[in-house]
């Protein structure tokens, strides 16, 4: 009895969820814009997932946020999401996934997704606002640890967010608006940032628009980064 009573605490003390094994859920859904990179996105977050012995499991289905659904998955990783994907029941199951323990990863649109959700807006740092027209090539520079001050060119749609999450949040990368025309942030224009969530995890990039970017191996370095952060494998984002 001793020993069950011992079995059954440990089973308690366990991060929940539990996972089965070391897949990540890669979620595609729109409900609004669709941007035609999103197979390519999938494809380079499956190739540097099993880079770090992960697997990517993709799927559009919404039906999989619920909590036995993501219980498979030591993250979910919002890629080019658009619009309302999610139901309430759906949104809470995510909630506690996160806040449980679960991470989650957003790619360039997941901030123009889930409007009316205030957790979500936490989640991801901060919401779409609008975006110059047409592809601009700016700076970007990263910041903290080894990297700190690294400077790196990139060509893609470039994020102007309703709000600066840098109060929220850990700012990862920025670019500089005075490279290009249409930004709005002026001299702080976070464009890749993490947080904690609970006891879970939350990396975002505004970058990912154009297909062409995921073949730049700076960005595919900050999105292995991120996954590694996401999936909980390092503790440095």
């Amino acid at each position: 009895m001793r020993a069950l009573i011992s079995c059954c605490l440990a089973l308690l003390l366990l991060p929940w969820p539990a996972y089965a094994d070391d897949a990540i859920l890669v979620f595609t859904r729109t409900a609004k814009f669709r941007h035609d990179s999103i197979p390519v996105a999938v494809e380079t977050l499956g190739s540097l997932a099993a880079e770090q012995g992960l697997r990517v499991v993709h799927g559009e289905d919404s039906g999989v946020f619920t909590a036995e659904g993501l219980s498979a998955f030591r993250a979910v990783v919002f890629a080019n999401t658009t619009g309302d994907v999610l139901d309430e029941p759906q949104q809470a199951a995510l909630q506690a996934f996160i806040e449980g323990g679960g991470g989650f990863l957003g790619l360039h649109s997941a901030a123009d997704t889930e409007y009316d959700w205030p957790f979500y807006g936490e989640l991801v740092g901060a919401w779409f606002h609008k975006h110059p027209p047409g592809l601009q090539t700016a700076r970007v520079t990263l910041h903290g640890g080894g990297d700190d001050g690294v400077q790196w060119p990139i060509t893609d749609e470039l994020y102007n967010y309703r709000r600066n999450p840098r109060p929220w949040v850990q700012v990862l990368a920025t670019v500089d608006e005075a490279g290009y025309e249409g930004g709005t942030m002026g001299d702080d224009h976070p464009i890749t940032w993490c947080r904690p969530m609970g006891r879970g995890r939350s990396w975002y990039t505004g970058l990912g628009h154009d297909a062409a970017v995921y073949a730049d191996p700076d960005v595919r370095a900050l999105l292995r980064r991120g996954l590694a952060y996401a999936a909980g494998t390092s503790p440095h984002c």
